[in-house]
């Protein structure tokens, strides 16, 4: 198994690499920055699984995310990070991540989930998921990310995903993927319905 690890902390690359190459079967290949790391899928790759440190130098968020998993030619990419919250996550989830790796995930959790996304699998550690990113009395709450209720409040409002988008300075697709998950989330057909649903359940 190659795998690309791709982080601008030298110690975590060598840290997390140390971890892999532990199990024998794992071949790790680094690179510090998200130009870096294309340059390597080039020439190195399609690589196995690769791992983009969502704040370092080059990384345009989910942007550079789908750049990475077409240069990849499709094998999965996975996102980790020290400071992104659960809507992050969540967001990159939706757009095709293979998986989302906090910093302080222990060993044998790293090596779990490599493998797992790996395997084609989209992975995410449990206890990070279930955390809240904020406090929000609607009675939604548990079921949606605070980036969700964000949107979620704009289609009641009858707003339009460009116009959405524009509000919480995102990307218009995020917000499209957003739009996607909430209707599943919900139980709903369209997003007319979704915005139904909240205010019913008296989201204000």
């Amino acid at each position: 198994m190659h795998i690309l690890i791709a982080d601008d902390h030298e110690l975590v690359r060598d840290t997390i690499c140390a971890f892999l190459e532990r199990e024998g079967d794992v071949r790790v290949s680094t690179a510090s920055d998200f130009g870096e790391a294309i340059a390597k899928i080039d020439t190195e790759g399609p690589y196995d699984l690769v791992i983009l440190d969502y704040n370092m130098p080059g990384m345009e968020g989910l942007e550079s995310l789908a750049h990475a998993k077409d240069r990849n030619m499709g094998n999965p990419v996975g996102i980790i990070s020290g400071t992104a919250n659960r809507s992050v996550a969540e967001e990159a989830l939706a757009a095709g991540a293979a998986g989302f790796l906090p910093k302080t995930l222990a060993a044998k959790s790293l090596i779990h989930a490599v493998r797992f996304m790996a395997a084609g699998e989209q992975y995410a550690p449990i206890d990070f998921m279930r955390a809240q990113d904020g406090d929000d009395d609607n009675p939604l709450a548990p079921k949606l990310s605070k980036r969700e209720s964000e949107v979620l409040k704009g289609l009641m409002r009858g707003a339009s995903n460009k116009e959405i988008a524009r509000e919480l300075d995102l990307q218009e697709v995020t917000v499209k993927l957003h739009v996607k998950t909430l209707c599943r989330k919900l139980d709903a057909r369209n997003r007319t319905q979704a915005a139904m649903i909240a205010k019913d359940a008296g989201m204000c």
